[in-house]
C-alpha cells in the first residue's frame, strides 16, 4: 500500500501549490455562495479574482493568521497555504464586493429625463 507522501509521487512544493489552489478555489466558492453575484459575468470575475488573490497572497495570509492564533508551530506548510489561500480568496472579493455595493448606494440618482406620461406610454406599448 502506498501513501501520497512518498518521495517519488509528489514533492513538497507540489503539495504546497495544490493546497494553495484548493484553498483559493474554496474561498472563491464560499464568497460566491454568501454574497450572490448579479449575473454570470460578475460571478466569473469574482471567482477569478478570488483564485488569483488566493494564489498570490495565500502564503503570507496563512503565516499571519497562524501567528495571530498562536498555532504556527502546530501546522504544516500545506495546511498554512490551504488556510491562507482560502482566507485571502474569501477576503479579496468580500472587501471588493462590500466596497462596490457601498459605492452603488452613494451614487446620486440620475435626473428623470422621461416624463411620467412617456413612461406610461412605453409600458403600454411594450
Amino acid at each position: 500500500m502506498s501513501t501520497l507522501h512518498e518521495p517519488g509521487l509528489m514533492g513538497e512544493t507540489a503539495w504546497i501549490w495544490l493546497a494553495k489552489a484548493a484553498g483559493a478555489i474554496a474561498g472563491s466558492a464560499v464568497s460566491l455562495a454568501y454574497m450572490l453575484p448579479k449575473g454570470k459575468q460578475e460571478a466569473a470575475i469574482r471567482f477569478a479574482v478570488g483564485i488569483i488573490c488566493g494564489l498570490v497572497f495565500g502564503g503570507a495570509a496563512g503565516v499571519k493568521i497562524a501567528e495571530q492564533l498562536a498555532i504556527y508551530g502546530d501546522l504544516g506548510k500545506a495546511e498554512l497555504m490551504l488556510m491562507g489561500s482560502a482566507a485571502a480568496s474569501l477576503a479579496a472579493w468580500s472587501a471588493l464586493g462590500i466596497f462596490n455595493r457601498f459605492t452603488e448606494r452613494m451614487k446620486p440618482p440620475l435626473p428623470d429625463f422621461i416624463s411620467e406620461q412617456q413612461k406610461r406610454k412605453l409600458r403600454d406599448e411594450g
